[in-house]
């Protein structure tokens, strides 16, 4: 679980990322979930916009992907989800305690 001090830092972190993933009419399953899961582990730090076709608000998509892989939610901003996951291997972020 990240404190408040630790979400604004890795927001700040990821304002000037881009979004690598897009949730569709499709919605979340499980080779999208593995996806953004082996992308957390090289990146650590991503954003993945929900497309207004989308058949789920960008909080439940959040949750959706968030809790099976254990990654933590940065942030749900309209349509655009930030989320973490410290890498094993490629370690990149290092968290204010």
């Amino acid at each position: 679980m990240l404190t408040g001090k630790q979400k604004r830092f890795l927001r700040k972190e990821a304002h000037h990322l881009k979004p690598i993933f897009q949730i569709g009419k499709s919605g979340v399953h499980d080779t999208f979930i593995r996806e953004i899961d082996e992308a957390l582990e090289a990146r650590e730090l991503l954003k993945i916009t929900v497309l207004q076709n989308a058949e789920m608000t960008a909080e439940e998509a959040a949750h959706q992907i968030a809790e099976p892989i254990g990654a933590d939610i940065v942030q749900v901003l309209g349509h655009t989800i930030t989320l973490y996951k410290p890498s094993t291997n490629h370690k990149h972020i290092e968290l204010p305690r």
